[in-house]
């Protein structure tokens, strides 16, 4: 396959152009389908991550349609050529550089939070962490309180514009190629899952314990990175399937042994 090795900060990008270009010259023709995630990403020498924020990307600018459960496919370009514009040097930063750069940044102010917050503070985080339990809302609803809840704990410190570094971060998240991405893996479970870690930060500051704080944070946001890093359906790895038949095969001799020995 006509790829080439990239590496940039901003992979992603690239990635994006080589798979459009690709497109464009029929080597993936309409209806046809991309190869793998972990495919591309050995070809290209990149993280899966990577691979899947150009697949994104793409699926924004109306290049490809990614199905769950079966794989990403070329597309017709939209009548008229109303598709988004391809990537230029103002895209913005893709959702996983977003999250490492949370993870490093708010973990640090969790724990300067856990020195540091009172009473009403923790008030505050309670208000929105029971507001989120409301089964009416929407997702739109429930970003805005995901933000606020993380925004909150930021001004604990009482730093205005830590505050609004952190809320700049965060809506990051509200850009259309995160916003695609969290459209394939944002469920009542994920939102589930997020509510109880963000209970777990919550009770670490309200304990005043700094380190379990920032532990938990960071736990949080690796988390929120896995859960959009799941699977399109296009199954493990040649390699992982093996592993998987002999570690099936390994269990099947255990129990074979125990049968024998009782």
């Amino acid at each position: 396959m006509p790829l080439e090795a990239v590496g940039s900060p901003r992979l992603y990008r690239q990635i994006a152009d080589q798979l459009r270009h690709l497109i464009d010259r029929r080597e993936y023709p309409v209806g046809g389908r991309l190869p793998p995630e972990r495919e591309l990403a050995e070809k290209l020498g990149v993280s899966r991550p990577s691979v899947r924020e150009a697949l994104i990307a793409l699926e924004v600018e109306g290049r490809v349609r990614i199905r769950m459960g079966s794989g990403v496919y070329v597309i017709d370009r939209p009548a008229g050529d109303l598709a988004i514009a391809a990537l230029t040097d103002e895209a913005p930063e893709g959702p996983f550089e977003v999250l490492k750069a949370r993870e490093l940044i708010e973990s640090a102010v969790c724990a300067e939070a856990g020195a540091t917050a009172g009473s009403q503070d923790i008030a505050i985080l309670d208000d929105i962490l029971a507001q989120m339990e409301n089964p009416e809302l929407t997702g739109d609803d429930l970003v805005a309180l995901d933000r606020a809840f993380h925004v909150g704990i930021a001004a604990v410190l009482g730093n205005a514009v830590l505050a609004r570094f952190v809320g700049m971060l965060f809506d990051q998240r509200i850009n259309p190629y995160f916003r695609q991405l969290a459209s394939h893996f944002e469920n009542a479970e994920s939102w589930s899952e997020a509510l109880s870690e963000h209970r777990e930060i919550r009770d670490a500051i309200a304990a005043g314990r700094g380190h379990a704080a920032q532990a938990a944070m960071r736990r949080h946001l690796q988390r929120s990175q896995e859960r959009f890093s799941q699977s399109f359906g296009e199954g493990p790895a040649p390699g992982v399937q093996a592993a998987r038949r002999g570690q099936a095969s390994e269990r099947e001799s255990v129990v074979t042994r125990l049968i024998r020995k009782n």
